[in-house]
């Protein structure tokens, strides 16, 4: 359930109200930066300056929202490609969804450092909520042959991380995506799809 600062539940205006705050923040961070101002958050929200800082007192406390509101929306994105038809295909495309959000989520970290915050304590349990669903994503694309049965979660976890650190750094991530791709499928699929390519 989500509450004020002080602690009380939300009414369902306020909710709503929240949601936009996000919402409006998430993207303005995304396009302007985290320098960008409350004031433009606000605005693009629709509300007015006193309703961002009745729900996030101040800057860092938004960011912080922003960025678990990130790892809540990947972790939920996982568990619903965890049903999908084609495990290896879901694996893949939830591992490519990770790396597209690096550079907003390595801003957000480092916003929030700068300020003193500890990011990895302030998304609380919601990075583990993000590793459990990588495993369910790895488990059923191992068993239809598309991942490579030797590697775990902890392995993909840090493969995840490197590349959306290099991306977050450098962008352009499509050629090291077809390069971990490769690393990760099992060798015969990978030399049947470096022969396809010829």
């Amino acid at each position: 359930m989500t509450t004020s600062p002080s602690g009380r539940p939300l009414r369902a205006d306020a909710l709503r109200n929240r949601a936009k705050v996000l919402a409006a923040a998430e993207d303005v961070f995304a396009e302007q930066g985290t320098s960008a101002s409350t004031e433009e958050v606000a605005r693009r929200a629709g509300v007015g300056i006193g309703t961002v800082f009745r729900h996030f007192p101040t800057k860092e406390s938004l960011l912080e929202a922003v960025l678990v509101a990130l790892l809540e929306r990947l972790a939920g994105e996982a568990r619903e490609l965890a049903s999908a038809p084609d495990p290896g295909e879901a694996f893949y495309r939830f591992f490519a969804r990770v790396v597209s959000q690096a550079a907003t989520k390595q801003a957000l970290t480092e916003a929030l450092a700068e300020a003193g915050v500890d990011a990895r304590r302030a998304t609380g349990r919601t990075g583990p909520d993000v590793r459990d669903a990588i495993g369910a994503l790895l488990e059923p694309a191992q068993r239809a042959g598309a991942v490579r049965p030797d590697i775990g979660p902890a392995e993909v976890t840090a493969l995840l991380a490197g590349i959306s650190y290099a991306a977050g750094r450098a962008g352009g991530s499509d050629d090291v995506l077809r390069i971990a791709f490769d690393g990760l499928r099992p060798q015969d699929a990978t030399t049947d799809q470096e022969a396809a390519r010829r």
